[in-house]
């Protein structure tokens, strides 16, 4: 089995370790909807429709059964 021939500094393990870190992931705030979501993302809010920027992008879909049981 191979044996490195130097020791390895701290320096340069700490450099090849510094990509190891963890991240806290982003969230952002819409103050609209009032709910949490990742940002630059379209998110589906508790009414079933799909919001970008505080903005209804596509509508919420309304069942079949839903749709027969009011008419």
């Amino acid at each position: 089995m191979p044996t490195p021939k130097k020791k390895t500094s701290r320096s340069r393990r700490d450099m090849r370790r510094s990509h190891d870190s963890l991240e806290i992931p982003a969230i952002g705030f819409d103050k609209k909807m009032g709910e949490f979501h990742a940002p630059h993302r379209a998110y589906k809010s508790t009414d079933g429709a799909f919001y970008y920027r505080g903005k209804e992008i596509i509508p919420a879909k309304v069942k079949k059964q839903a749709e027969e049981t009011a008419e």
